[in-house]
């Protein structure tokens, strides 16, 4: 990796480090106004594990296999609070676009399911891909080569 990638890679991992600028888009979601994110971003509710308290994440979407799903990534890994939360109780609420609220179930991806989501996006998102994966592998501890290296969930919308 270049010295100018590694730096960005520093960068952008400290950025999503910042907890109060990564939970900023949820009171755009909260007010009603998560459409102006666009498709690309989703916020998920899930109940704490251990408090049983409602939690806020907003993620982007790796991928819609169909109109009623959408693949997530967890760019922490397993640590991930909100992945650790759906692995404990997969159900959800979702709000993407002009949708709020809506009922969700969340599936954790196979090594084979994950590897297919990475490659497809890696073809239509390369410019993207390019800038993203060093910053992933900064915040992951390792190297990103396939999607078994990515936690993914599907969030499978019930309405």
């Amino acid at each position: 990796m270049s010295a100018s990638a590694s730096r960005t890679a520093r960068i952008g991992g400290r950025v999503l480090r910042n907890r109060r600028l990564v939970r900023a888009p949820i009171g755009l979601y909260r007010a009603g106004l998560g459409f102006l994110l666009g498709s690309r971003l989703l916020m998920v509710e899930h109940i704490g594990r251990t408090s049983g308290a409602r939690r806020y994440v907003v993620l982007e979407v790796l991928t819609r296999p169909d109109p009623a799903t959408y693949v997530i990534a967890s760019g922490f890994g397993e640590k991930a609070q909100w992945y650790r939360n759906l692995r404990a109780n997969p159900s959800a609420r979702v709000w993407v676009g002009a949708r709020r609220a809506v009922p969700a179930t969340a599936r954790h991806l196979s090594d084979t399911e994950a590897d297919a989501v990475l490659a497809d996006y890696r073809t239509h998102h390369a410019p993207t891909w390019e800038k993203l994966r060093p910053v992933l592998e900064d915040t992951l501890g390792h190297p990103v080569e396939r999607g078994a290296d990515l936690p993914m969930v599907a969030l499978e919308l019930h309405g």
